[in-house]
Protein backbone atom coordinates (compact mmCIF):
# COMPACT_ATOMS: atom_id res chain seq x y z
CA UNK A 1 0.00 0.00 0.00
CA UNK A 2 1.62 3.32 -0.92
CA UNK A 3 2.01 5.71 1.85
CA UNK A 4 3.43 8.28 -0.29
CA UNK A 5 2.18 9.46 -4.12
CA UNK A 6 4.15 12.29 -5.80
CA UNK A 7 1.57 13.64 -8.46
CA UNK A 8 2.81 15.81 -11.61
CA UNK A 9 4.81 17.65 -9.78
CA UNK A 10 7.28 20.51 -10.83
CA UNK A 11 9.32 22.86 -9.06
CA UNK A 12 10.14 26.32 -10.87
CA UNK A 13 12.83 28.39 -9.19
CA UNK A 14 12.89 32.10 -10.28
CA UNK A 15 9.94 32.00 -12.67
CA UNK A 16 9.21 35.83 -12.61
CA UNK A 17 13.01 35.98 -13.62
CA UNK A 18 15.51 33.43 -14.83
CA UNK A 19 13.44 30.20 -14.46
CA UNK A 20 15.18 27.43 -13.41
CA UNK A 21 12.96 23.90 -13.39
CA UNK A 22 14.33 21.64 -11.03
CA UNK A 23 11.73 19.31 -11.12
CA UNK A 24 9.54 18.16 -14.09
CA UNK A 25 6.44 15.91 -14.08
CA UNK A 26 7.78 13.82 -11.14
CA UNK A 27 5.51 10.83 -10.76
CA UNK A 28 6.37 8.28 -8.00
CA UNK A 29 4.63 5.95 -5.34
CA UNK A 30 6.30 4.93 -2.17
CA UNK A 31 5.24 1.71 -0.39
CA UNK A 32 5.44 1.19 3.66
CA UNK A 33 8.97 -0.43 4.45
CA UNK A 34 10.99 0.91 1.39
CA UNK A 35 14.65 0.98 1.80
CA UNK A 36 14.99 3.67 -1.43
CA UNK A 37 17.84 5.35 -2.57
CA UNK A 38 16.98 8.58 -5.04
CA UNK A 39 20.41 9.37 -7.22
CA UNK A 40 21.79 11.23 -9.64
CA UNK A 41 24.32 13.73 -11.04
CA UNK A 42 25.08 17.29 -8.36
CA UNK A 43 21.78 19.34 -9.34
CA UNK A 44 19.53 16.42 -11.09
CA UNK A 45 16.88 17.46 -8.46
CA UNK A 46 17.46 14.89 -5.71
CA UNK A 47 17.58 17.28 -2.67
CA UNK A 48 14.87 19.50 -4.18
CA UNK A 49 12.22 16.62 -4.59
CA UNK A 50 13.24 14.74 -1.12
CA UNK A 51 12.03 18.42 0.17
CA UNK A 52 8.90 17.84 -1.63
CA UNK A 53 8.19 14.68 0.08
CA UNK A 54 9.13 16.33 3.42
CA UNK A 55 7.18 19.46 3.00
CA UNK A 56 10.44 21.53 3.64
CA UNK A 57 9.78 22.91 -0.01
CA UNK A 58 6.16 23.52 -1.91
CA UNK A 59 5.42 22.48 -5.71
CA UNK A 60 4.73 24.86 -8.32
CA UNK A 61 2.64 22.29 -9.05
CA UNK A 62 1.30 18.94 -8.73
CA UNK A 63 0.27 17.29 -5.40
CA UNK A 64 2.60 15.67 -2.87
CA UNK A 65 0.17 13.16 -0.90
CA UNK A 66 1.17 11.45 2.19
CA UNK A 67 -1.19 8.92 4.21
CA UNK A 68 -4.07 10.53 1.99
CA UNK A 69 -3.15 14.01 2.99
CA UNK A 70 -2.08 16.50 0.21
CA UNK A 71 0.77 18.13 2.39
CA UNK A 72 1.10 20.68 -0.83
CA UNK A 73 -1.93 22.29 0.31
CA UNK A 74 -1.48 22.24 4.10
CA UNK A 75 -0.94 25.58 5.70
CA UNK A 76 2.14 26.59 7.02
CA UNK A 77 0.93 25.58 11.17
CA UNK A 78 -0.98 22.74 10.03
CA UNK A 79 2.54 21.55 7.67
CA UNK A 80 4.64 22.02 10.78
CA UNK A 81 2.21 19.92 13.02
CA UNK A 82 1.94 17.42 10.46
CA UNK A 83 6.10 16.83 9.56
CA UNK A 84 6.07 17.00 13.72
CA UNK A 85 3.87 13.69 13.87
CA UNK A 86 5.04 11.78 10.49
CA UNK A 87 8.21 12.55 9.72
CA UNK A 88 11.62 11.87 10.05
CA UNK A 89 14.51 13.82 9.03
CA UNK A 90 18.11 12.88 8.69
CA UNK A 91 20.85 15.65 6.89
CA UNK A 92 24.38 15.62 5.99
CA UNK A 93 25.46 17.74 8.72
CA UNK A 94 23.93 15.79 11.16
CA UNK A 95 21.80 19.14 13.01
CA UNK A 96 22.24 18.25 16.34
CA UNK A 97 21.31 21.19 19.02
CA UNK A 98 25.57 21.42 20.32
CA UNK A 99 23.74 22.12 24.06
CA UNK A 100 21.96 19.09 24.31
CA UNK A 101 23.26 15.63 24.65
CA UNK A 102 22.87 12.88 22.72
CA UNK A 103 19.34 12.12 24.95
CA UNK A 104 18.32 15.40 25.48
CA UNK A 105 18.38 15.46 21.47
CA UNK A 106 16.67 12.57 20.56
CA UNK A 107 14.04 13.31 23.50
CA UNK A 108 13.51 17.00 21.67
CA UNK A 109 10.91 15.85 19.27
CA UNK A 110 8.93 14.06 21.75
CA UNK A 111 8.72 17.11 24.11
CA UNK A 112 7.83 18.92 21.05
CA UNK A 113 4.91 16.74 20.56
CA UNK A 114 4.18 17.26 24.41
CA UNK A 115 4.52 13.72 25.62
CA UNK A 116 5.10 12.78 29.17
CA UNK A 117 8.28 12.57 30.39
CA UNK A 118 8.34 8.93 31.68
CA UNK A 119 7.50 7.81 28.00
CA UNK A 120 10.47 10.12 26.45
CA UNK A 121 12.81 9.39 28.63
CA UNK A 122 12.34 5.17 28.23
CA UNK A 123 11.97 6.13 24.57
CA UNK A 124 15.09 7.85 23.79
CA UNK A 125 17.07 5.52 26.01
CA UNK A 126 15.67 2.60 23.90
CA UNK A 127 16.53 4.13 20.68
CA UNK A 128 20.34 5.34 21.52
CA UNK A 129 21.34 1.76 22.68
CA UNK A 130 19.72 -0.08 19.68
CA UNK A 131 22.32 2.38 17.58
CA UNK A 132 24.69 1.12 19.83
CA UNK A 133 25.08 4.34 21.70
CA UNK A 134 23.75 3.39 25.23
CA UNK A 135 26.81 4.12 26.99
CA UNK A 136 26.77 7.83 25.23
CA UNK A 137 23.25 8.99 26.90
CA UNK A 138 24.99 11.94 28.48
CA UNK A 139 27.50 13.16 25.73
CA UNK A 140 27.24 16.25 23.95
CA UNK A 141 27.67 16.01 20.45
CA UNK A 142 31.58 17.35 20.47
CA UNK A 143 32.32 14.72 22.12
CA UNK A 144 30.77 11.77 19.63
CA UNK A 145 32.37 11.32 16.24
CA UNK A 146 31.04 12.32 13.20
CA UNK A 147 29.57 8.07 13.03
CA UNK A 148 28.17 8.64 16.52
CA UNK A 149 26.36 12.22 15.67
CA UNK A 150 24.89 11.00 13.07
CA UNK A 151 23.61 7.40 14.84
CA UNK A 152 21.80 10.10 16.97
CA UNK A 153 20.56 11.91 14.25
CA UNK A 154 19.03 8.70 13.29
CA UNK A 155 17.55 7.80 16.45
CA UNK A 156 15.87 11.60 16.53
CA UNK A 157 14.74 10.91 13.20
CA UNK A 158 12.72 7.68 14.59
CA UNK A 159 11.76 8.86 18.47
CA UNK A 160 8.20 10.85 16.52
CA UNK A 161 7.34 7.00 15.37
CA UNK A 162 7.41 8.66 11.82
CA UNK A 163 5.15 7.65 8.74
CA UNK A 164 9.21 7.72 7.04
CA UNK A 165 12.28 8.46 7.20
CA UNK A 166 14.10 11.21 4.80
CA UNK A 167 17.63 11.15 4.52
CA UNK A 168 19.73 13.24 2.89
CA UNK A 169 23.07 12.74 2.11
CA UNK A 170 23.23 10.38 5.22
CA UNK A 171 26.80 9.08 4.61
CA UNK A 172 28.52 12.33 3.18
CA UNK A 173 30.52 13.21 5.99
CA UNK A 174 31.70 9.65 7.06
CA UNK A 175 34.10 7.59 6.61
CA UNK A 176 34.21 3.88 5.40
CA UNK A 177 33.47 2.10 8.87
CA UNK A 178 31.25 4.47 10.08
CA UNK A 179 29.41 4.41 6.72
CA UNK A 180 29.38 0.79 6.59
CA UNK A 181 27.92 0.55 10.52
CA UNK A 182 25.41 3.10 9.89
CA UNK A 183 24.13 1.51 7.33
CA UNK A 184 23.48 -1.97 8.78
CA UNK A 185 21.63 0.06 11.66
CA UNK A 186 19.35 1.45 9.11
CA UNK A 187 18.74 -1.89 7.38
CA UNK A 188 18.55 -3.50 10.44
CA UNK A 189 15.60 -1.48 11.69
CA UNK A 190 13.96 -1.66 8.32
CA UNK A 191 14.11 -5.38 8.09
CA UNK A 192 13.19 -6.06 12.10
CA UNK A 193 11.14 -2.96 12.48
CA UNK A 194 9.88 -2.16 9.16
CA UNK A 195 11.00 1.25 8.80
CA UNK A 196 10.55 3.26 5.52
CA UNK A 197 13.42 4.98 4.48
CA UNK A 198 14.30 7.24 1.52
CA UNK A 199 17.60 8.58 0.36
CA UNK A 200 18.95 11.23 -1.55
CA UNK A 201 22.53 9.87 -2.54
CA UNK A 202 25.78 9.98 -4.33
CA UNK A 203 27.65 7.14 -1.93
CA UNK A 204 27.40 3.70 -3.86
CA UNK A 205 27.40 2.26 -0.48
CA UNK A 206 23.96 3.07 -0.14
CA UNK A 207 22.82 2.59 -3.63
CA UNK A 208 24.16 -0.98 -3.47
CA UNK A 209 22.33 -1.82 -0.42
CA UNK A 210 19.13 0.06 -1.37
CA UNK A 211 16.19 -2.60 -2.54
CA UNK A 212 14.82 0.61 -5.52
CA UNK A 213 17.19 2.89 -7.20
CA UNK A 214 15.27 5.71 -8.31
CA UNK A 215 17.30 7.80 -10.99
CA UNK A 216 16.84 11.67 -11.89
CA UNK A 217 18.43 13.82 -14.31
CA UNK A 218 17.92 16.74 -15.41
CA UNK A 219 14.80 17.28 -12.85
CA UNK A 220 13.56 14.13 -14.38
CA UNK A 221 12.84 10.61 -13.34
CA UNK A 222 14.48 8.31 -16.09
CA UNK A 223 14.67 4.73 -14.12
CA UNK A 224 12.73 3.28 -11.20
Amino acid sequence: MSIIKVVKVDKIYNPETVPVHALTDINLEFERGEFTAIVGPSGCGKTTLLNMIGGLDAPTSGQVIVNGTDISTLSSTALINFRLHNIGFVFQDYSLLPVLTARENTEFIMQLQKRPKKEYRERSTALLTEVGLGDKLDSYPRKLSGGQQQRVAVARALAAKPQFVLADEPTANLDSHSTSELLDIMLRLNHEEHVTFIFSTHDQRVIDRARRVIRLEDGKVIAS
